[in-house]
């Protein structure tokens, strides 16, 4: 805090004084002394060529593997060089809170050009400004379908763990109900959709699911809405460029992970969670929404709107606790969305999609049979009698495998990144091994 509270050893002295302490020990004397450091023991510091020498020698420590064939919930995508020329330009990295309109239009237009791709690529009536992630999207969706006489989510057990687990973590906090619905050949079982209860407050499914498998996901909103519950669909968007939208497929909410929209996989994060929602539910929607109005002279201008106050200050009656974005991961996806163009988008769908069948149909020649039937996007599982070795011989030629999920399985997954040599070069490898 030096650079910015700068203050002098006298100044020090007076504060100190003006709460009754000599020195910055007696300041800390109702501290007890085993949670004080005597020293801290600080190395002297170093030259710039000395701390770059050191952070590189660091940075060289970390594996980057030349082929990645794996996804699981964190995808690998080309990103066009425009990307980060824009994101990274100091005057578009604004303040954190858009809440004075005036002074905060370039971030709020951002917001809302994000907002209205979100929605293009939903077929959806309005989208937010983003949240957390694409687990923290899943697990609001369903505090949106809560009401007082159903109170029980259904949850696809074919759906991400990691996702199941964060819904599970809401439902535990909110004392809402969530129950897993049955997996039938890898996907979500229709007749279990087809017995809810009547409490059933909401139906949660992943498109592709993650195996990467299609469900039946027109079937599996009919069946849910006749019971009187909501539909929620966590879609995968790159894949939404070749797929039926959530609004086609009768969604009441579109939910998901939008890493694969210009985000590096990055160590786990900073990821965006992208939420879109129909007009019936938008009040319901968390966290903030920009909206496009007219000033009194007649110019466009951008505000915040549509948001329950609740949220922010009268927490009791609160539906969520989100109140706020991803705003800078939003403006990524906004720029990469809009770098692609719908066409760029269709086009890294299909190249993904149709390299992933390719390698599927490689890995059978040798063995590695599909787990599942029926249509996948662009991850899909196989057997595999030996996974460790499989996995450490691709390892040793620099090529990251798929995901082992147990039971002798691999999830793979193939992008538009990987090339058709690099796939033929993993399935002689993993040929040899086998």
């Amino acid at each position: 805090m030096g650079t910015y509270v700068p203050n002098t050893l006298e100044q020090q002295e007076a504060m100190l004084a003006a709460v009754g302490a000599k020195s910055f020990q007696d300041f800390y004397a109702g501290v007890p002394q085993a949670m004080l450091v005597e020293s801290l023991r600080l190395p002297e510091g170093l030259s710039e060529l000395e701390v770059r020498q050191k952070v590189s020698a660091m940075a060289a420590k970390n594996r980057v593997y030349g082929t990645v064939l794996r996804g699981a919930g964190a995808y690998r995508h080309f990103i066009p060089a425009v990307v980060k020329s824009v994101v990274s330009r100091e005057e578009l990295v604004t303040a954190y809170t858009p809440y004075q309109a005036e002074i905060s239009q370039g971030i709020l237009q951002s917001i809302f050009e994000y907002q209205t791709m979100i929605c293009a690529l939903t077929g959806m009536e309005v989208s937010n400004a983003s949240v957390y992630d694409g687990a923290t999207a899943a697990a609001e969706a369903i505090a949106m379908c809560r009401d007082r006489k159903r109170n029980k989510a259904y949850v696809s057990a074919c759906a991400d763990p990691n996702t199941i687990q964060t819904m599970q973590t809401y439902c535990f906090g909110s004392g809402m109900a969530l129950e897993i619905l049955p997996e039938k050949d890898g996907r979500t079982d229709l007749e279990a959709v087809k017995n809810l209860g009547p409490d059933a407050a909401c139906v949660y499914i992943q498109q592709p699911n993650y195996y990467g498998n299609m469900e039946d996901a027109k079937a599996i909103g009919g069946a849910a809405h006749a019971a009187g519950a909501k539909y929620i669909m966590g879609c995968n968007p790159i894949a939404l460029a070749v797929m039926e939208t959530p609004a086609a497929c009768g969604a009441d909410v579109a939910v998901g992970e939008a890493q694969p929209l210009g985000l590096d996989i990055a160590f786990g994060g900073p990821y965006l969670g992208y939420m879109a929602a129909t007009k019936a539910m938008f009040r319901k929607l968390p966290g903030r929404i920009v909206g496009q109005t007219r000033d009194v002279d007649g110019n466009v201008g951008y505000v915040l709107t549509l948001t329950a106050r609740e949220q922010h200050i009268r927490r009791e009656k609160a539906s969520s606790n989100i109140c706020s974005n991803q705003a800078l991961c939003a403006f990524t996806a906004g720029v990469y969305m809009s770098a692609m163009g719908s066409e760029g988008l269709r086009q890294a769908a299909v190249n993904s999609m149709s390299k992933a069948h390719y390698f599927a149909g490689e890995l059978e020649k040798i063995g590695l049979k599909r787990v599942h039937g029926g249509e996948f996007f662009h991850e899909f599982a196989t057997a595999c009698a030996n996974p460790e070795k499989v996995l450490q011989a691709l390892d040793e030629n620099n090529i990251l495998g798929g995901l082992p999920i147990g039971d002798g399985t691999i999830l793979w997954c193939v992008t538009e990144l990987v090339s058709k040599d690099e796939l033929d070069r993993a399935a002689a490898i993993i040929k040899e091994v086998r």
